[in-house]
């Protein structure tokens, strides 16, 4: 085809097989992809359609078109899309991919045909118009995540997400080698969320140069902050694919302080700065397992004034069509989450991590979901940030949820090659994950509506569905019995409940014989109603699971 042609390639991500195409449209992945071709020729400026084709609801279609060159595409030229289906209007922005190439990506959030038709001050790229099918999604596309209920997410389709992260802030940075080596730690772990940067990452422990950089010019501080590297964007896109293979949302950090002036990446103008996030959101925004958190502790950042990250917000915001989970997170100063742009406040406190009476205090501040993704690292290194016992981050991560709240993970173990989970990624030394592997059962099998607080203020360690479930957590204490007693949400006389032992540390799940009875004691609490005790093994990390048994059972 010559230069004015349109290609369509339509990405439907966890399909089956990747059908015969031209090699360079099908990139074979894994796992492997499903890639349909709508192949346009333009006669005399007519679009003509030569084959149909389909692509899945929220997976991922691209327009290549070939236009201008010469001068600086990154600037000089502007592309847009619309696509439509009956009432239903998204404009996404193209962007140039180097050697010529421009490209625009849509993700649909409905099945059925929608039509489209480009705008741009080029003319070979301007006004062409066709449509695409949106099958429905099919093996594991459940969406993209969102907030529901409030202080929870969910896929689009319903499918309930409940976070459970780690943090490898530079692992895209690093030789391929050690990317494909967490890649393959992931897939073996029990995360569902990656914080991840964009930008490399230069501090103890982390201070080699990346195979490739966002911008073009000559490293490591002389940029063309007009200028974009798509082969390193490429490269990105690739692991954010395969990481959605994993079933693993990249919570992509934009922006980030530990750069200190080497490369510049952390003190752009702010003319840079914007056409940056334009350009990132342009090409990742239909993929539907990003999240965008503007900064990882943004307040470190001193050249930038709180007014820059709210300009930067709406910069990100307005251009995604998508509306994906968009966040920022702190060091010391906490940002506003109360901005109605963010989706979820994204909190670094380790001390809130510690009870969860004092987590739960977010969820009233901000009255949106709350991640506590940064509550200290385990490992041995000699900060005081990144030194907890296994225990500690596994007691910590259960006090979060405990508290209605979602935790992530981070490891910093010192090792001679200096390859640190928290930035490079490699694999994970720690003892903790195994038992947040254990964790992640215990959500998996709660109700759908998540683990909620029940009386936070009398009784911050019961948590659950009032009058169908609860988490009763008792953290460092070493009882021998725990008194089965109940706020009195959602109880009536008479409720049975069957309960079971959760020990944190050593991943047992020890059911209770028989059958608990409710009966209201006090104003305020439900006891059994022959005051029976639920026996423990004397050590710490317990958790009283109590289930509603219903009649017919």
């Amino acid at each position: 085809m010559g230069t004015g042609s349109v290609l369509w390639g339509v990405l439907a991500p966890m399909a089956s097989r990747c059908r015969s195409v031209p090699a360079p449209i099908c990139r074979r992945a894994n796992p492997p992809w499903s890639l349909t071709i709508l192949v346009v020729t333009l006669l005399s400026g007519v679009a003509q359609t030569i084959a149909a084709a389909n692509c899945d609801q929220w997976g991922r279609c691209e327009l290549k078109l070939t236009g201008p060159a010469t001068g600086n595409p990154f600037v000089d030229v502007k592309l847009t899309a619309e696509f439509t289906q009956a009432d239903q209007r998204i404009t996404a922005a193209g962007f140039y991919d180097g050697d010529g190439v421009y490209r625009v990506r849509f993700s649909p959030p409905t099945v059925g045909e929608w039509s489209y038709v480009t705008s741009s001050n080029a003319k070979q790229l301007d006004g062409q118009r066709g449509s695409i099918t949106a099958a429905p999604p099919t093996g594991d596309n459940h969406g993209p995540v969102r907030v529901a209920r409030q202080f929870h997410f969910a896929y689009a389709d319903g499918t309930p997400f409940k976070p459970l992260g780690t943090t490898c802030y530079a692992w895209t940075s690093q030789p391929d080698e050690l990317q494909e080596r967490t890649l393959e730690t992931l897939a073996a772990a029990p995360f569902n969320k990656v914080r991840m940067c964009v930008f490399p990452k230069r501090y103890t422990w982390n201070e080699n140069e990346p195979p490739s950089y966002a911008l073009e010019g000559t490293p490591p501080d002389q940029w063309e902050f007009d200028r974009f590297n798509p082969e390193f964007f490429r490269q990105l896109e690739r692991r954010i694919d395969q990481l959605a293979g994993l079933g693993i949302q990249a919570d992509l950090i934009l922006l980030h302080p530990y750069d200190k002036g080497h490369w510049g990446f952390d003190r752009m103008p702010a003319e840079a700065d914007d056409r940056y996030l334009r350009y990132v959101v342009s090409r990742l925004a239909a993929f539907r397992n990003v999240w965008w958190s503007l900064a990882n502790e943004y307040d470190f950042m001193k050249e930038k004034e709180e007014s820059d990250w709210d300009r930067m917000i709406r910069v990100v915001t307005d251009a995604d069509p998508y509306g994906r989970l968009t966040s920022i997170h702190n060091g010391f100063q906490i940002y506003n989450h109360t901005n109605p742009r963010l989706t979820h406040a994204s909190i670094q406190n380790g001390s809130a991590a510690e009870d969860p009476g004092r987590a739960v205090l977010y969820r009233d501040a901000y009255r949106k979901p709350i991640l506590l993704d940064e509550i200290k690292y385990e490992g041995d290194i000699p900060k005081r940030w990144g030194n907890l016992s296994a225990e500690e981050m596994t007691h910590r991560c259960w006090n979060t949820i405990i508290a209605g709240c979602y935790p992530t993970h981070g490891e910093c173990y010192l090792a001679d090659d200096d390859i640190l989970w928290w930035a490079k990624g490699g694999v994970l030394k720690g003892q903790s994950p195994a038992r947040l592997a254990f964790l992640k059962q215990v959500l998996d099998n709660a109700p759908a509506a998540g683990i909620d607080p029940i009386d936070k203020w009398q009784h911050p360690r019961i948590a659950g569905q009032p009058g169908a479930y609860y988490l009763v957590y008792l953290g460092k204490q070493s009882p021998e019995e725990w008194y089965f007693v109940l706020p009195k949400h959602g109880l009536e006389d008479g409720m049975r409940f069957r309960v079971d032992v959760l020990d944190a540390w050593n991943m047992t799940v020890t059911p209770i014989d028989g059958e608990f009875v409710v009966k209201q004691q006090t104003p305020y609490l439900f006891a059994d109603e022959n005051e029976r005790t639920v026996p423990l093994p004397s050590r710490p990390y317990q958790c009283v699971r109590i289930e509603r048994v219903e009649k017919s059972e």
